[in-house]
């Protein structure tokens, strides 16, 4: 039976690296600076402070601060010319279209931006469905990736059973709890390598932890090791 695939986006279909991750720290730090009304340094410090304890910096300001998660969202994501600053090697595009199964993106940026991607980048016609850090909150509270209660929900709304779905994903940890509920888990550390803005700036790419099924750096190489399970 062919597997349903779940994508993330940031540093897994692109470099989001060398595009995305530097800009959007300014822009967050802006937003907090303006509307906190904090000093600069204060900012900064309150967005990486967030981005640590709960995996999120929004997490922290709705939590702590009232902040509208729709607003925050909107404002830190403009990125003007976002569209010209993106790369995605041509043969992991083609590579992407051609994988069978289903496939969606799961991502924990917001639903506007995650689709000015996957335009710029050719690739909204690979995807079912976009499930975006909106569609990521369970009983009121968002609960966007590693939450093992938002993929429980996210899996029951969309019909996936866990047993035929793979994550593919940049981040260890939103792996670990995707493993956890029976999904298969592929690590891309193709973009990970001098990441000082990403989740994964410090940790090893050397070795495979338990809950990693397998470790890639082409999206291409998901052909052979789906081949190999089939």
């Amino acid at each position: 039976m062919a597997p349903i695939w779940l994508f993330d986006l940031d540093n897994t279909l692109h470099d989001a690296s060398r595009a995305v991750f530097g800009r959007l720290n300014v822009s967050m730090t802006d937003y907090i600076e303006q509307h906190l009304g904090v000093p600069r340094d204060e900012a900064d410090r309150l967005r990486m402070h967030y981005w640590r304890r709960y995996g999120a910096t929004l997490l922290g300001l709705e939590r702590h601060h009232g902040i509208r998660a729709a607003h925050f969202l909107a404002q830190t994501h403009v990125l003007p010319g976002l569209e010209g600053q993106l790369h995605m090697p041509k043969v992991d595009r083609v590579a992407l279209a051609r994988l069978p199964g289903r496939k969606f993106l799961l991502t924990n940026a917001p639903a506007d931006y995650a689709k000015r991607v996957l335009t710029a980048l050719d690739l909204v016609s690979c995807f079912e469905g976009v499930i975006a850090i909106e569609g990521m909150r369970v009983f009121g509270d968002l609960r966007p990736k590693p939450d093992a209660r938002m993929l429980r929900v996210v899996l029951a709304r969309h019909r996936l059973p866990a047993s035929r779905c793979v994550l593919v994903e940049d981040t260890v940890a939103n792996l670990k709890s995707a493993r956890r509920l029976g999904l298969r888990t592929v690590w891309m550390q193709h973009y990970l390598q001098g990441n000082p803005h990403g989740p994964e700036a410090g940790v090893s790419l050397h070795g495979r932890p338990p809950w990693v099924c397998a470790r890639i750096k082409k999206l291409r190489a998901l052909h052979a090791w789906h081949a190999g399970r089939a």
